[in-house]
């Protein structure tokens, strides 16, 4: 036997060190995907409920680029494995695939740990089960597919594993297609980022409206008297219509902003996160329909009285 071809050329290790890395973060996207859109349908009543759309079209952008480049290099090694049997024993591919094969039997047990001791606690909730059964099936699948990858003949490839194949494809699409359906299109993306960045601005105006007042004892009668050539501060415009923001006072304590809006973020706490307001530390609500939408303020004396020096 010609012990040269046992050897790995630089060639082999770039392509199986490759092949892994990408298998890692297409598993990796894709059980993130998968816990987004499990934390969309059974959202978790105790705790806040921020914008899951930029994780979610971080991984579906991963699986749409990582993903085929995995299929296509693990087509490719299995074509020079058919071309030449002997590279099915290189140390480089045996040492990644047992490496593999460890790391998805250890996600497993731990996933199994997980799920015994939440049983134990109590603490089944659906969310929960689907997130250790969505582990399960893809740890599983990898363990599966690569402890046959590592027994198997050279160069064989049975219908029922190439089915298999198949079905994986399809459900990583089915995942993709989900992700659009709750996360939105690009379009529909960049309008919620142009109204989040208008609700960061109204933030920032309420804010220097009610450092105004602390320093001043009244309400400023128009945004243009909160610019500050010491600090700097200009209060910022619409960014897609380069339009000021509509501000009013009501009374000696109370006013208004207004902004045109391209979405509605009904949600308790909207999709933008809450920012604690005052000592208590209470959540704003920045709720908004789409279109023209005013916010009432009243500021609170004993809340936020004037700092002392």
């Amino acid at each position: 036997m010609d012990t040269q071809i046992k050897k790995s050329t630089p060639r082999d290790v770039f392509l199986h060190l490759l092949a892994i890395i990408t298998l890692y973060v297409s598993a990796g996207s894709f059980l993130n995907l998968v816990f987004k859109l499990i934390n969309t349908a059974f959202p978790d009543q105790l705790g806040y409920t921020f914008d899951f759309g930029t994780s979610i079209r971080y991984s579906m952008a991963a699986l749409i680029v990582v993903f085929p480049v995995f299929v296509w290099l693990s087509m490719l090694l299995e074509r020079d494995q058919r071309t030449d049997p002997e590279k099915a024993s290189l140390r480089v591919r045996r040492w990644l695939i047992s490496f593999t094969l460890f790391a998805a039997g250890a996600l497993l047990i731990g996933d199994l740990v997980a799920l015994v001791f939440n049983l134990l606690e109590g603490d089944l909730t659906m969310r929960f089960v689907l997130k250790v059964l969505s582990i399960l099936v893809v740890a599983g699948i990898i363990f599966g597919y690569y402890l046959w990858a590592l027994r198997k003949k050279p160069g064989s490839f049975p219908q029922h594993m190439k089915m298999g194949i198949g079905g994986v494809m399809l459900v990583v699409l089915a995942g993709i297609v989900a992700g659009f359906m709750v996360a939105g299109s690009p379009v529909r993306a960049r309008l919620e980022k142009i109204d989040a960045e208008r609700i960061g601005h109204l933030q920032n105006i309420q804010s220097q409206i009610v450092f105004f007042w602390q320093q001043k004892n009244r309400l400023p009668k128009t945004l243009d008297e909160l610019r500050d050539p010491i600090s700097g501060f200009v209060a910022p415009v619409d960014p897609e219509t380069k339009t000021e923001y509509e501000y009013a006072t009501k009374e000696a304590l109370s006013f208004e902003l207004c902004a045109t809006f391209n979405l509605p973020a009904k949600s308790e706490y909207s999709r933008y996160a809450p920012e604690p307001v005052g000592a208590k530390g209470i959540p704003e609500t920045w709720a908004h329909d789409a279109g023209r939408v005013c916010f009432d303020r009243v500021i609170d004396p004993d809340l936020y009285r004037k700092p002392a020096f």
